[in-house]
């Protein structure tokens, strides 16, 4: 007969991607949950790793077991969080997945407000533009600009976005303000360098969607590269009202064109569609969504251009 520890430790060695990982995110040590994954493969008669220094890789039976295990697995852990969450308030690890400059518009200092909240979970920030297979990586919740597209998958929107123009005071004296849009390709501008090179502002201008191509001698890929860059009088951006509204509070920048934005979409909370959302879930996604909002009162905002794919 099957251990069920075992079958799950297998998943989560899986998942991690090593033993020393999956030994981290359940606090085993790693020398117990190799122990029980060779008495697994004891009971089952066949090989499931290949074990090298480098990397696992998963035999034929150790894939097909993974493939038929992998949902049942999570769906009693669900089950076991859901009990434990009935007997006290939301506890345990919270995995988020996140844009590589998620911090440059969400306040570290935030956080302990939620952490005092509720003193019983942990958090971990998995920061990168890559995509993420929130199962496979053991993501509770990944916050991107893209809602999900998959049924197993759900999304709540956190926030909404407008773009716009913007420059500092000092680089509009030096250059001139810009009259119309054309008036950008005299200009110097901060593009958003994506794998075609060709960088397009898109906008809503009084007469609709409106495209103009761009070009600057200073470009980055990721938005707080480009925020920086024009508090630096390198040129106009086309940034998120979210992360420039200080700024232009203070005067540290100016809009330009304010007659040309354009509303992008959202900002999504994504994770894992469940018959009921684990309390600590649905505790960080309020949270989220709070700060966001309070952080501007027009209510305009998004932190990042990805497009990672869920």
């Amino acid at each position: 007969m099957l251990d069920l520890n075992e079958v799950s430790m297998f998943v989560e060695v899986v998942k991690a991607g090593s033993f020393a990982e999956a030994s981290r995110r359940l606090r085993i040590p790693s020398s117990r949950m190799s122990r029980k994954i060779q008495q697994l493969e004891d009971r089952l008669g066949t090989q499931l790793l290949r074990r090298s220094t480098r990397k696992l890789a998963l035999t034929d039976a150790g894939q097909s077991l993974y493939d038929r295990c992998v949902s049942a697995v999570a769906e009693l852990v669900d089950a076991s969080q859901s009990l434990m969450e009935e007997k006290g308030p939301p506890n345990g690890l919270l995995r988020v997945a996140a844009p590589a400059d998620f911090f440059d518009f969400f306040s570290m200092e935030w956080l302990p407000t939620f952490l005092t909240a509720y003193p019983a979970i942990r958090i971990e920030f998995v920061l990168s533009d890559a995509p993420v297979n929130l199962v496979e990586e053991n993501i509770d919740v990944a916050l991107r600009v893209l809602k999900a597209s998959n049924a197993a998958l759900h999304s709540r929107r956190v926030y909404d976005s407008t773009w716009h123009l913007v420059a500092s005071p000092a680089y509009l004296a030096r250059r001139g303000e810009p009259t119309d849009l054309q008036s950008l390709a005299t200009l110097d501008c901060l593009p958003f360098i994506e794998k075609s090179r060709t960088a397009i502002w898109r906008f809503d201008g009084p007469k609709g969607p409106l495209e103009v191509p761009v070009t600057g001698r200073f470009g980055a890929t990721v938005v707080g590269a480009l925020l920086q860059a024009a508090r630096a009088g390198l040129g106009i951006a086309y940034l998120p009202m979210a992360i420039t509204h200080t700024d232009i509070r203070v005067g540290q920048l100016v809009e330009v064109l304010p007659g040309y934005r354009r509303d992008s979409g959202g900002f999504y909370a994504v994770f894992p569609a469940r018959h009921r959302i684990p309390a600590k879930i649905s505790a960080f996604v309020d949270f989220v969504a709070e700060k966001f909002g309070n952080a501007n009162p027009q209510n305009l905002a998004t932190i990042s251009r990805s497009r990672n794919a869920y």
